[in-house]
């Protein structure tokens, strides 16, 4: 976004949307702990009882912005494994192709949301209402029906793992190895089509 489009955006937002923009960078770039209200503020271009007038507290900004990151995280997952109408392998494809391209495009989300839940894991509980979306799901049934010895969440943490750990050890990756942005990007668009593989061989194994 060049400057003067950036600079109308943000005189086109309302205060609350200004707050809540704000409150999504400073939370991402400090945590919720090391984040004080007039950080918000101040990123915000407000004073800090402006900000106190539409929030009243840090904690309820931040299950705001939580509840948001949380949605898009699960975005990608939720309509795929209760749709009846797609196969397990389709399910898998989707699911490793709908995170590779949200996490490239939101790349800080896996880390500040796992960072969050070890930190505030009440937070989590409070946001996680339903917990039965998972074992009712067909992505489930289909599992069972497919390999009955094979426990659904075992399978879905290993997709889960295989989309997100790469964009989490990212910053490690570039500091161990020559692999550049370019390189890292191609390297995720394969594996669009390497998980699927993967998991349709462990589907396999016994």
């Amino acid at each position: 976004m060049a400057k003067k489009e950036k600079v109308k955006h943000v005189a086109d937002m309302s205060t609350e949307e200004k707050i809540k923009e704000a409150a999504r960078k400073v939370f991402t770039q400090k945590g919720y702990a090391a984040t004080r209200t007039r950080d918000i503020a101040e990123e915000a271009g407000l004073n800090l009882a402006l900000l106190n007038y539409y929030f009243r507290s840090k904690e309820k900004l931040f299950e705001i912005i939580m509840l948001e990151k949380m949605q898009k995280f699960f975005s990608v997952l939720l309509p795929v494994i209760n749709n009846a109408a797609t196969t397990l392998e389709g399910k898998v494809e989707a699911i490793a192709s709908n995170y590779i391209v949200l996490l490239t495009t939101n790349p800080d989300l896996p880390l500040f949301i796992l960072s969050e839940v070890r930190h505030n894991p009440e937070i989590f509980i409070k946001i996680a209402q339903n917990k039965t979306f998972l074992q009712d799901s067909f992505f489930v049934k289909q599992i069972h029906k497919k390999r009955p010895d094979c426990n659904p969440l075992q399978f879905l943490v290993s997709l889960l793992a295989m989309c997100v750990f790469p964009f989490v050890m990212k910053p490690v990756l570039q500091k161990m190895t020559d692999i550049n942005e370019a390189d890292f990007h191609k390297m995720m668009l394969a594996r669009k089509t390497l998980i699927p593989v993967w998991t349709k061989a462990m589907l396999k194994a016994k």
